[in-house]
């Protein structure tokens, strides 16, 4: 497997500046894109060698340090989690010296962030102290940031949906970063009580270095809609630990878009704990000059009869523009009548973006409904883009159309009716990046 580089071994970025940027990566190409494959076969080992990049060996991606993906050591203490380095499979693609402020064990500072939190009629708001349930009872860390962020969250917020309880409007939260240089820690557990509904949109914005938790308890028979939004200035670090808990004939749909930042991680974990539920992933990213934004998943079957299915997607555009995707899923012995499938596509739109893509499939039992994954990077077909522009579109205007068909599919899953019209005149104006 390959990674696809429109430009060669510049486009992965300053190998100083990231030390664990590359490796082989799951994609295939697209459209008339084989040429693109093969360059990638011939260069890519000896080029990732000078740049002082391990490449993975067959087999490293879909297993953690223990074994399988759901072997990773996990522990409230911060002690017990070592500061990142390349040599490991969670973080061998991201840019370990970029993100290194986010790896001390640092208090919040007092003006770091604000919050302002709106929610509809239904939904209860509080706070939860480490170890006050609900709080750790999903989310326990698997990383030091995580593990901080836990850590040194004395207050983290708390929405809840009572019992039987529909709410049709969007609770929203709006994070607030007041200064890139100054340390965020954030808790946030959201639940859904036995046969109720609610959506949450979590919105981030400014300029922070934020370390954050999301802990999500969805209530048998009850739905989730988790929407977090990246939309930083261009200085700030975020990552993100993102754990949910399935009861019986739960759903949870779980959408992440990922448009500003100088470097974002989000690591979203699924987990089933009863039969007859479902998990839906939705995941949109932009990446630009110099940005890296990274999306993993892990879902874990752990009952049987529980359905997940994951879509993310893409676009980037100009040198050092970069996007990991690494999806996870895990099925059980126990999971049998398991249907799961998952897909990542990428759009470069210029020379000089790279984008990895790694799908993984762990399957313990042959009693399955389906299971599968797809991944495929590639830059705009030219056929495409005559084909349009022989029917009298200009080339400004094609392209355009390109990308927009690209993202339609996603963007019209999402439920709350500004936030579709906000990605569409988000992605026009990244649009106009590339297109001048």
């Amino acid at each position: 497997m390959t990674s696809i580089d429109t430009k060669g071994p510049e486009s992965a970025g300053d190998p100083l500046a990231n030390e664990a940027a590359g490796g082989a990566a799951g994609v295939a190409p697209v459209g008339a894109q084989d040429e693109l494959a093969e360059v990638g076969r011939v260069t890519e080992s000896a080029q990732l060698e000078n740049e002082g990049i391990a490449m993975a060996q067959a087999g490293d991606a879909a297993k953690g340090e223990g074994g399988t993906r759901a072997d990773r050591p996990r522990s409230f203490e911060v002690s017990e989690h070592g500061r990142p380095t390349s040599h490991q499979e969670e973080w061998r693609f991201a840019p370990l010296r970029v993100l290194a402020p986010l790896f001390e064990d640092q208090e919040s500072a007092e003006d770091a962030l604000t919050y302002d939190v709106d929610t509809p009629e239904g939904i209860a708001v509080d706070t939860l102290a480490p170890g006050q349930a609900p709080r750790g009872t999903v989310l326990v860390p698997e990383d030091v940031v995580s593990a901080v962020a836990s850590a040194r969250c004395a207050d983290g917020l708390y929405l809840r949906v009572e019992k039987n309880t529909e709410v049709a409007e969007p609770a929203r939260v709006e994070i607030v970063g007041q200064d890139a240089a100054l340390r965020g820690n954030a808790h946030i557990v959201l639940e859904t009580g036995e046969s109720s509904s609610a959506t949450f949109v979590l919105n981030h914005t400014g300029s922070a270095q934020l370390a954050e938790n999301v802990e999500m308890v969805v209530g048998d028979n009850s739905a989730m809609t988790v929407i977090s939004l990246q939309d930083w200035d261009d200085d700030a670090l975020h990552i993100a630990a993102h754990h949910a808990k399935l009861g019986r004939d739960a759903r949870l749909k779980h959408i992440v878009v990922s448009l500003g930042g100088r470097a974002v991680r989000v690591d979203a974990i699924g987990e089933f704990s009863a039969p007859g539920a479902e998990i839906e992933n939705l995941g949109l990213y932009f990446s630009d000059e110099g940005q890296y934004l990274e999306h993993r998943l892990f879902v874990d079957h752990a009952a049987p009869k529980c359905t997940s299915n994951s879509t993310y997607k893409g676009a980037l555009q100009g040198k050092g523009a970069r996007s990991v995707w690494v999806g996870d899923v895990l099925i059980r012995a126990e999971a049998e009548g398991t249907n799961t499938y998952e897909v990542n596509r990428n759009l470069v739109l210029t020379e000089g973006a790279r984008a990895d893509s790694v799908p993984n499939l762990e399957i313990q039992t042959g009693e399955i409904e389906g299971a599968g994954h797809a991944a495929a990077t590639g830059r705009f077909d030219d056929e495409q883009l005559f084909y349009l522009r022989a029917r009298g579109i200009t080339e400004v205007e094609a392209r355009r159309l390109v990308v927009r068909g690209f993202f339609a599919e996603l963007i019209q899953q999402i439920d709350v009716p500004e936030i579709r019209s906000r990605l569409t005149a988000s992605i026009e104006t990244e649009l106009e990046r590339s297109m001048n």
